[in-house]
């Protein structure tokens, strides 16, 4: 099945002559659609029409869901092409009118962007969280908490010759309290859950022919490296994509690491500094003395496993016969998956900076009421707003449209 979307003041109009007939608002009809020229069938489908500001764009909308064959898509398509003030849409159209149309707030826009991009159930139900406004509602709790502040500062500063109360300072400071410590938790957690967007990094180190590549084949399922008992057959970081437990992770088999001449003294410092950046490092190792010549640190989550537990009686692991291999998953999916746990509604960049700054301006506005210097810290709070809104899409985000929009396909 394939859907066709028309959105715009025509959009009715447009469906009712391809159908032939009225087109009820918010009512499934099965209808044979035509070209208004020839008069020649296109496709028999199920017509839904959604009359603005109720529909996903905010404008009237019209839902064609048709047979999803390319010579139907097609011929729809270009029959759609010959009528005038109609128009393909760009990349994400449809979903920047529903920011513009206040269906959807920037927030929003990125959850349904990583909904669309998911690729694990983690992912998935993150990005539902978003989507479903679990980040703008906190930013509504923090915004409206600001406000009142602010309100109280401005009043301090507006009736300074009246009587106020004398303690309105001390409370606009206590109002900030909350705010501050639930941004600072937002914030704690913003790491894990960027990583869960973007998925984890595992590296494999070891020495030569410690059985790193042979680990990945049997990962992967297929022969993505080459395997030789000659050290140093591989050079390139290679990666595969796993969907572990829920988790998305991309597993890089890498250069063994050792003192090297030439190209291979080049894999092996690449290895060395991409192993260094990983989320989480698997040694392969045939006792504890391998570690100290690797020139990788062993962090606390690391794990440190013996490999070719095939050659031996010993515990291990081995990606010839599979001998340890789902213990190994399952180690790594608890320490990753721990990590997940203190992740927060935050996962972009762009939402932690924009949370970041909001902070930073309510500790300096904090600090100014402090020393008593209200003006200063009015103008500390209306910053701390004014990246409060960005955060959420209420102030201009031309800048960042055109990024988060590029990635959508043509029907969102």
């Amino acid at each position: 099945m394939a859907m066709v979307r028309i959105s715009g003041p025509m959009a009715f109009e447009v469906a009712e002559r391809l159908t032939g007939a009225i087109v009820a608002p918010r009512r499934a009809s099965l209808r044979w659609l035509r070209d208004p020229q020839s008069g020649d069938r296109l496709d028999q489908a199920i017509v839904l029409g959604f009359p603005g500001p109720g529909s996903f764009t905010g404008e009237d909308c019209v839902e064609l869901q048709t047979h999803g064959s390319g010579a139907v898509i097609r011929a729809l398509l270009a029959t759609l092409a010959g009528f005038e003030g109609l128009r393909l849409a760009a990349p994400g159209e449809f979903s920047r009118r529903a920011l513009m149309n206040n269906r959807l707030d920037l927030a929003q826009v990125e959850g349904l962007g990583d909904l669309l991009a998911a690729e694990t159930s983690a992912q998935r139900r993150q990005a539902v969280g978003l989507l479903d406004g679990g980040l703008s509602a906190l930013v509504g709790e923090w915004r409206g908490a600001v406000l009142r502040t602010l309100a109280l500062v401005e009043a301090t500063i507006d009736f300074s010759d009246e009587e106020l109360p004398d303690d309105l300072v001390e409370v606009a400071m206590r109002d900030l309290v909350g705010p501050l410590d639930e941004m600072r938790r937002e914030l704690d957690g913003a790491v894990a859950s960027e990583r869960l967007r973007e998925g984890f990094d595992v590296a494999l180190v070891g020495l030569p022919n410690a059985g790193k590549s042979t680990l990945l084949n049997r990962l992967a399922r297929r022969d993505v490296a080459l395997v030789s008992d000659q050290a140093g057959t591989t050079r390139d970081i290679l990666e595969v994509r796993l969907d572990l437990r829920g988790l998305p992770v991309t597993v890089l088999d890498m250069a063994g690491l050792r003192d090297a001449e030439g190209i291979e003294a080049a894999g092996v410092e690449r290895a060395r500094l991409r192993a260094r950046a990983a989320d989480l490092r698997v040694f392969l190792v045939e006792d504890d003395s391998d570690l100290a010549v690797l020139g990788v640190a062993c962090e606390a989550d690391d794990i440190v496993v013996r490999g070719k537990a095939d050659l031996h009686d010993e515990p291990g692991v081995s990606g010839a016969t599979g001998k340890g291999v789902d213990d190994l998953l399952g180690r790594i999916s608890d320490v990753l998956s721990l990590r997940v746990t203190g992740g927060g509604a935050i996962s972009h960049a762009r939402q932690r900076q924009a949370t970041e700054r909001a902070l930073a301006a309510l500790e300096r506005g904090r600090g100014c009421l402090r020393l008593g210097d209200v003006e200063l810290a009015a103008e500390e709070l209306r910053l701390a707003l004014a990246s409060l809104d960005f955060l959420v899409g209420r102030v201009d985000v031309e800048a960042v449209l055109d990024v988060i929009f590029s990635s959508f396909c043509l029907g969102k």
